[in-house]
């Protein structure tokens, strides 16, 4: 059973979400701010972090910070009151797996929570395996990618990403098909969530960030003949 842990300044917030995972049958603690959250997450048996931006004392966006800056890379589903591309891009830039505006629909947050967990939680050994692309290495097994034999640390959704773009070597892939088989849903958000998680997985990957190639007017593929 997957642990959510709900972080929100508003307890009838926390008992909505609450409610509804409870009913699909998911485990929850809460939190009221963002520093009760990361010590919360301290214990490290937490599966999904659902996480309010706007909180008094320690809020979203910083605990979200902090818990990247501790390696703590347990996803998150950020809520946001305004919707503003602002808030979205930052979230996603910081690290967030996903973000659902306020108000929202409980329906459609649960929807989230599973298809973020379908991708996060640990799959089946068969399922793993391993892409070497000269010094680049992708292990599905341990959930790992090392760069020239430097370990790389990306998000749980950056590894997807990279991960899907890899076993399509070659494919120019949309966006919206990209939206479609990482995000394991028909995705709410716009193209530019695509763009903004591509620039942030190159920035991980040292001189193969030239292997994701931008196909314009279509979206991407990862053609590592493309590195120098």
């Amino acid at each position: 059973m997957a642990k959510i842990l709900i972080v929100d300044d508003e307890p009838r917030i926390r008992d909505l979400i609450r409610a509804h995972l409870e009913h699909e049958g998911f485990s929850c603690e809460e939190a009221g701010d963002g520093g009760a959250a990361l010590a919360a997450l301290s214990g490290g048996d937490v599966d999904l972090v659902i996480l309010d931006i706007m909180m008094p004392f320690v809020d979203g966006m910083t605990c979200l910070k902090e818990m990247r800056s501790r390696k703590i890379n347990t996803p998150v589903i950020m809520l946001t009151a305004r919707g503003e591309e602002y808030d979205k891009l930052a979230g996603l830039e910081g690290g967030a797996d996903d973000y659902v505006v306020k108000p929202f629909s409980p329906r459609e947050l649960v929807a989230r929570v599973k298809a973020v967990l379908a991708r996060t939680m640990p799959r089946a050994e068969a399922e793993g395996g391993t892409h070497a692309f000269g010094g680049l290495v992708i292990d599905q097994a341990s959930h790992s990618v090392k760069v020239d034999g430097q370990e790389a640390s990306l998000t749980p959704k950056e590894f997807d990403l990279l991960v899907f773009l890899a076993t399509n070597r070659g494919i120019a892939l949309s966006r919206e098909r990209i939206l479609q088989k990482v995000w394991n849903y028909d995705y709410f958000g716009e193209d530019r969530t695509v763009d903004t998680h591509i620039k942030m997985l190159r920035s991980h990957l040292g001189r193969y960030r030239d292997a994701i190639v931008t196909v314009w007017g279509i979206g991407y593929k990862f053609d590592p003949d493309a590195v120098k």
